[in-house]
């Protein structure tokens, strides 16, 4: 930590500065600058600066100092200016800290381009291929290959981990899978802005969750937030064109379902040395490992096979694309997000994806041509605006 040692406008005569015997400002363990007391009823006391490291002066200004053999003139104010020795002078913001937020915003960034381009084929696909069980699984599939790959070419660093990590990652992969599946059905049913401003809705379970089962209590701004959170989710609700029930409840249990994954994420990696790329890609094998058997009992093979042909035969061979598209860009997000929050802190993690539905939101809206009434419109900006308080009122 920078320290910058900071005394409100001083002004110290040249003779009155006074170091200690057995100190020196650049090499001395330990050393004490004596300066007058500014108070003019108080010129019998002085302020004593102590610190434990080593003292540079960074600037001294003497005024018209007078030497002489023997001689000091004293009517002549100085100023002086001291920083630890083992930290740089620096006025403005460390270059360290500077680069950190330049890297939180790539993170940022990338995570939300990533987000809206996977929307939009993962949307494609469903439309012209309604098997979402098949296609949650195809997403998690690709992600797990991909890092497979990456470890075994060496391009990133395979991590450590033992059967006490598996266990621990076993709650959290299942809900992640229950997550995933949900989200996906709902997007299969209704537009994919409907989907988002339900799930913006995230915030309330997780203090509906947290005060009613596990006991934590919250600030009564905290409560308050989840007013405009609710209405404006039952406000776009309400007011949604395409309203379906299963879509609806597929985003209302993906919001109860990623509460739990968080929760099991929180107490199950406490003191565990996983990389958020590593962790994210650990959770896909095992949540590929649960879907799998669940995907194939839903569906099954027979429906796939001619769901295929006639998606092939309506879109042509760029429905391929399509599916490869969704499935590297939904692993690329996720894979991005749990790198941002390796670096970042929750609240700053909870206001980044409050953006990224509204980026979601409006491009999806933009792209699909989705009727969007003023009224639902006004219900999904109320529900965002409580999604930010509530990250606000978390702090």
């Amino acid at each position: 930590m920078i320290c910058t040692v900071k005394q409100p406008a001083i002004s110290i005569r040249a003779s009155d500065v006074l170091l200690r015997k057995g100190s020196t400002l650049a090499s001395a363990k330990s050393c004490s600058l004596v300066v007058p007391s500014s108070h003019p009823r108080e010129k019998t006391v002085r302020s004593l600066l102590s610190v434990q490291k080593p003292l540079h002066l960074s600037c001294v200004g003497l005024g018209n100092f007078v030497r002489s053999s023997v001689r000091r003139e004293r009517g002549d104010l100085g100023t002086c200016k001291a920083y630890e020795a083992e930290r740089p002078e620096v006025e403005g913001a460390d270059p360290s800290e500077a680069a950190k937020k330049v890297k939180i915003g790539i993170y940022f960034a990338t995570w939300w381009a990533l987000n809206v381009v996977f929307n939009i084929y993962n949307k494609k696909v469903l439309n012209a291929y309604p098997y979402p069980w098949l296609t949650s699984t195809l997403s998690l599939a690709c992600g797990s290959l991909m890092m497979l790959i990456s470890w075994a070419t060496r391009i990133a660093e395979p991590p450590k981990t033992d059967l006490e990590f598996w266990k621990t990652l076993l709650p959290v992969a299942v809900a992640h899978t229950i997550g995933h599946v949900a989200a996906t059905v709902s997007m299969s049913k209704v537009a994919v802005s409907f989907t988002h401003i339900i799930k913006s809705g995230e915030p309330a379970f997780s203090v509906l969750v947290s005060r009613f089962l596990l006991g934590e209590t919250f600030p009564v701004p905290v409560y308050l937030s989840l007013i405009p959170i609710i209405g404006g989710c039952a406000l776009a609700a309400v007011t949604e064109l395409n309203f379906n029930m299963i879509g609806f409840m597929g985003a209302m249990i993906s919001n109860l379902a990623f509460v739990f994954r968080n929760i099991f994420s929180k107490k199950g990696m406490k003191g565990k040395a996983v990389s958020g790329m590593n962790y994210y890609a650990c959770l896909s094998m095992l949540s590929l490992v649960i879907l799998t058997p669940f995907a194939i009992a839903v569906e099954g093979p027979q429906m796939w096979a001619i769901g295929w042909q006639a998606a092939l035969s309506q879109i042509g061979p760029q429905f391929i694309w399509w599916v490869a598209a969704q499935s590297i860009f939904y692993h690329l997000y996720n894979q991005v997000s749990y790198m941002s929050l390796d670096e970042i802190s929750p609240l700053t993690f909870s206001i980044g994806n409050t953006m990224k539905r509204i980026s979601v939101i409006v491009s999806s809206i933009i792209i699909f041509h989705t009727p969007v009434q003023p009224v639902n419109a006004l219900g999904a900006a109320i529900a965002i605006l409580g999604t930010f308080l509530y990250s606000q009122s978390k702090q």
